[in-house]
């Protein structure tokens, strides 16, 4: 019946499938900020990279003009995915749902459908992007849907990494570098949260040392930035690098949290608060980093090319 959806064990006993090149990609959600850096190092390296994106009225031409090819379905919608997994070596599953879309949709019942058509179509390595100490806060939504889909990946049979990620150091650029050039007021908590933020392109790089290392298979691994910020230490950076003082409106936690408590009394309002709730656990007291030490040895690279915030 169109509009439901069962979750079945995507287990099974045939691992084995009809050969394909090990340089076929299918790179889920290609258009976000990670998305188009996995989508660039992939082409860089050589990979034949195949994009799966939603139709939209804006074309993602630009794929197309790096050197990709561009398939449309919506993880939404499961009889569309696949047809896009035909003769895909690897799939690189970057999507996360759109703001105004309930978080179950594509961030559970999408990523669901995703892995058991990858089961399903033989797919021979699933790598998962998931966030930094999601297994801690089974009370926020979002996070709490990351572990699960991350255990039904593990308990899928498939050939998988799980790449837990603190943050994107680009988002910043937006909230924070931008506005204070422009004059324009941030926002900020009162908070000492840190967060080790970490550029796109880096995290793009080291996935594809993960990928062809053997030692990352049916692994997790947590990629953070060198150092952990507050976002008064990042205010404080933006104006120092502007030559210019900041206007931050601070917005207490426990406003955030009265927030998500009076969304939950409307119906149409509880995927608001379920993005509180993730934006509440940002703002408390709590670190989004780990240390890198231990990655960096078991895949070979050199902690000196990660890129600083400064």
């Amino acid at each position: 019946k169109k509009g439901t959806f069962r979750v079945v064990n995507a287990n099974s006993t045939d691992l084995l499938g009809t050969p394909v090149r090990s340089t076929s990609i299918l790179v889920v959600g290609a258009t976000g900020t990670l998305g188009r850096q996995i989508v660039r190092r992939a082409l860089d390296e050589g990979y034949d990279v195949r994009c799966l994106v939603r139709p939209r009225p804006s074309p993602a031409d630009f794929l197309r003009d790096w050197g990709a090819t561009v398939v449309n379905a919506d993880l939404s919608k499961p009889e569309t995915v696949p047809a896009t997994l035909v003769g895909i070596h690897t799939i690189i599953d970057c999507a996360t749902g759109r703001p105004e879309e309930p978080i179950r949709t594509v961030d559970w019942e999408g990523k669901v459908s995703l892995i058991q058509c990858a089961k399903a179509m033989k797919v021979q390595k699933f790598v998962f992007f998931s966030i930094h100490n999601c297994d801690k806060h089974p009370e926020v939504p979002l996070m709490e849907i990351k572990r699960c889909t991350e255990n039904y990946l593990k308990e899928s049979g498939l050939n998988y990494t799980v790449i837990r990620l603190c943050g994107f150091m680009q988002g910043l650029i937006g909230q924070y570098a931008v506005p204070i050039l422009e004059d324009k007021a941030v926002w900020g908590t009162d908070a000492p949260t840190r967060i080790a933020y970490m550029d796109t392109q880096d995290i793009a790089r080291m996935t594809f040392t993960a990928l062809r290392n053997e030692n990352t298979s049916k692994k997790f691994l947590t990629f953070a930035g060198p150092r952990a910020w507050t976002s008064a230490e990042v205010i404080s950076l933006c104006e120092r690098l502007a030559g210019q003082d900041a206007r931050v409106t601070t917005v207490p936690v426990q406003v955030l949290r009265f927030t998500r408590q009076l969304t939950r009394l409307f119906q149409w309002t509880n995927d608001v608060a379920d993005r509180l709730a993730f934006s509440e656990v940002l703002s408390s007291d709590v670190v989004f980093s780990t240390s890198m030490a231990d990655t960096y040895s078991l895949l070979g690279t050199d902690p000196k090319d990660t890129s600083t915030l400064e």
